[in-house]
């Protein structure tokens, strides 16, 4: 992504990644159920520890071969991550696309949801861009439960970077769901 290369070189790529398809996709198909999810998502992580993910996931999945593979902790009743988002993810020159930004919050704000072990759906995201937000640089982003009326769960959000300034913050409603509704597209 950030060198300037020959078609040339892109179409030998391209023959070679061809020609292991047929080893690749001789292997089973990986599970992308929802109760693949359900495994990471109804048990409090303990402090320190990541938060799990299913491998598809665009934002956190460690199989996901066009994904950012940003990964998440829990700190206390918060979700962290500390993460370097590459020259793929670049919208102006030298800075990351905001919706790459806002896709970092959601699943964020959805570990939230894991360490109070309340599943939930997003039903609205708001990104305040502060900065712009670097490419090549650490960032951190932070989440934490802040209000919870019934169904409602309010979290808030935001990015530093590795000077401590602020670049970004987000506020979110999630509505949650019973346990097992969870896999009903109606919940």
């Amino acid at each position: 992504m950030s060198h300037d290369v020959p078609a040339s070189t892109f179409d030998e790529i391209t023959a070679g990644v061809e020609s292991w398809l047929p080893t690749v996709e001789s292997e089973p198909g990986r599970s992308r159920s929802i109760d693949t999810m359900k495994q990471h998502m109804f048990e409090r992580p303990p402090e320190g520890a990541p938060i799990g993910t299913f491998p598809d996931c665009v934002v956190s999945g460690d199989a996901n071969p066009m994904g950012l593979d940003v990964q998440f902790f829990r700190e206390g009743d918060e979700a962290v991550s500390r993460c370097v988002l590459g020259p793929a993810f670049e919208g102006a020159p030298n800075r990351a696309h905001g919706g790459v930004v806002a896709a970092v919050f959601d699943d964020l704000m959805g570990f939230v949801l894991t360490i109070h072990e309340s599943p939930a759906y997003t039903a609205e995201l708001t990104v305040r861009y502060k900065r712009p937000t670097p490419v090549g640089e650490e960032i951190e982003f932070r989440a934490r439960l802040v209000d919870r009326n019934g169904r409602r769960l309010h979290i808030e959000a935001e990015a530093v970077d590795n000077t401590g300034t602020k670049i970004a913050t987000a506020a979110g409603l999630f509505i949650t769901i019973p346990r097992e509704n969870f896999d009903s597209r109606d919940a």
